[in-house]
C-alpha cells in the first residue's frame, strides 16, 4: 500500500516550503514511509522525518491551515508491486518442470540399477551353486564381502560412518536374525530348483504378509487385499505343480524365506522407529550382525572340510572363472540390496513395491533365457498369475 498526500487547489513538494518559527500553532504530521521510486510523474510529499507546517508567505497563514476552506485528503492505492523489491521469489516453471524431470529420470536410474545388479547376482549365484553346491558358505561370502565393502568405504570417508549406540544394535538384532533366514533359505531354494521357480514361489511373499499380521499381529485389510491374495496362491499352487525340476527342498527354501523377509519387515518396522540410521548405512549394518549370526551355523552345517573338497571339485571343472563367479554374486549381492534400500528413501512404498515386481519378471525372464529353463505354458500362465496378484496387492495395499 501507498499513501501519497494531496491537496486540493496545488500540488507542492516538501522543498518548496520554507520552514521557519513562528508562534502559530504548529501542525504535525505523521511520519511516512520513504518511497524510494515510483513510477509516476506527479510531485510527491516524501519525508523520513515529521514535517512541521507553518504560515507561509505568499500562501496566508490562516488560510492555508483552514480545513474549511483547504482540505488535505489522503488517498491510499493499491498496486503490485516489484518482486526484486518486495523480496517474493518468482516462480520459475521451467526449473520446477525441469526438477520433476530430473526426480523421474533419478527415479528411473534407480529402478534399472536396482534390477540389473539382481539379475547379475541372481545369474552368477546360479553358476556358483551349480557348481559349489555349500549354500551356507554361499550365503555367508556375500555378507562378508558386503561388509567388508562397507568397512573399507566408511574408513576412506567415501560414505559417512553411521552413529549407533547399544540400544540401535538390540533394536536391529530381530531384524537381523529373520534377515538371515530369509537370505539362507533362498539360496538353499536356489541350489536346488531353477531361478525362475524360486522367485515364482518367492513372488507370494504378500500372501504371508497378510496373514501373519491378520491372525499374529490383529490387524485388518479392506477386502480388495485378501482378494488379491487369490492370483499370488492360486498362481504360485499352478506354477508349483506344473514346474518340470520340482523339489521340495527347493520348494520350502522359497517358502521359508517368504516367511522370514515378512518377519524381518515387522521387525524393522516396529523396533527401528525413531532410529536415525537409514538407507544404504542401515543395510550395512544389517548385514554385518547377519554375518556374525550366520558363520557359527555355516561352519556347523557344512564345515571347512566339505567347503575344501568342493572348492577343489570345482576349480578342476570351471577353472579359475570360478572364483570370479563366486567374487561377482558376493559383490553384486550387496550392491543390489544397497541400492534398493538406497531406492526405498527416495520413493513411495507403492512405487518400490510396483518396482520389486518389475524385479522379479525380469530376473525370472532372464534366468529362463540364460539357462534355458524349459517352461510349459501352463507354468508360464501360473507365474504370470502370480505376479499379477502381487502387482494387484500393492494397488489395494495402498
Amino acid at each position: 500500500m501507498i499513501c501519497s498526500v494531496k491537496q486540493s487547489t496545488a500540488a507542492f513538494a516538501v522543498s518548496d516550503l520554507l520552514l521557519y518559527r513562528s508562534p502559530s500553532p504548529k501542525l504535525r504530521f505523521p511520519s511516512l514511509p520513504s518511497i524510494s521510486s515510483t513510477k509516476t510523474s506527479r510531485p510527491s510529499l516524501s519525508a523520513r522525518k515529521p514535517v512541521y507546517l507553518s504560515s507561509v508567505d505568499g500562501l496566508g497563514s490562516s488560510s492555508f491551515l483552514e480545513p474549511q476552506r483547504r482540505k488535505l485528503t489522503v488517498e491510499c492505492k493499491a498496486f503490485e508491486a516489484d518482486r526484486s523489491e518486495a523480496n517474493v521469489p518468482i516462480p520459475n516453471e521451467k526449473a520446477e518442470s525441469a526438477a520433476a524431470a530430473a526426480s523421474k529420470v533419478k527415479i528411473g536410474i534407480y529402478f534399472a540399477t536396482w534390477w540389473a545388479l539382481n539379475v547379475v547376482f541372481n545369474i552368477y549365484n546360479k553358476k556358483v551353486l551349480n557348481a559349489f553346491p555349500y549354500p551356507w558358505l554361499t550365503s555367508t561370502l556375500s555378507l562378508a564381502t558386503g561388509s567388508l565393502m562397507m568397512l573399507i568405504s566408511w574408513a576412506t570417508r567415501i560414505a559417512e560412518a553411521p552413529k549407533t549406540d547399544l540400544d540401535f544394535w538390540k533394536a536391529l538384532a530381530p531384524v537381523a536374525v529373520a534377515h538371515t533366514i530369509g537370505h539362507v533359505a533362498a539360496t538353499v531354494s536356489m541350489s536346488k530348483v531353477a531361478v525362475s521357480f524360486t522367485h515364482i514361489i518367492k513372488s507370494g511373499e504378500p500372501a504371508f504378509s497378510v496373514l501373519v499380521s491378520r491372525f499374529l499381529l490383529g490387524e485388518t485389510f479392506p477386502v480388495p487385499v485378501y482378494l488379491s491374495l487369490l492370483p499370488i496362491i492360486g498362481g504360485c499352487a499352478l506354477a508349483a505343480v506344473t514346474e518340470l525340476n520340482f523339489n521340495m527342498t527347493g520348494f520350502m527354501g522359497a517358502m521359508i524365506s517368504n516367511l522370514a523377509f515378512v518377519f524381518r519387515n515387522i521387525f524393522s518396522k516396529k523396533g527401528m522407529k525413531g532410529k536415525s540410521v537409514g538407507g544404504m548405512n542401515y543395510y550395512a549394518c544389517l548385514s554385518m550382525l547377519s554375518l556374525v549370526i550366520l558363520t557359527p551355523f555355516a561352519v556347523a552345517v557344512e564345515g571347512p572340510q566339505m567347503w575344501a573338497a568342493g572348492w577343489e571339485k570345482a576349480i578342476s571343472q570351471i577353472g579359475p572363472n570360478f572364483i570370479w563367479w563366486v567374487a561377482a554374486q558376493s559383490v553384486f549381492y550387496h550392491l543390489y540390496n544397497q541400492v534398493s534400500y538406497m531406492s526405498l528413501n527416495e520413493i513411495s512404498p507403492l512405487t518400490f513395491s510396483i518396482g520389486n515386481t518389475m524385479k522379479r519378471i525380469s530376473v525370472i525372464v532372464s534366468s529362463i533365457i540364460i539357462f534355458r529353463t524349459p517352461v510349459q505354458p501352463v507354468n508360464a500362465f501360473g507365474a504370470a498369475i502370480a505376479i499379477l496378484g502381487t502387482f494387484l496387492y500393492s494397488q489395494a495395499k495402498q
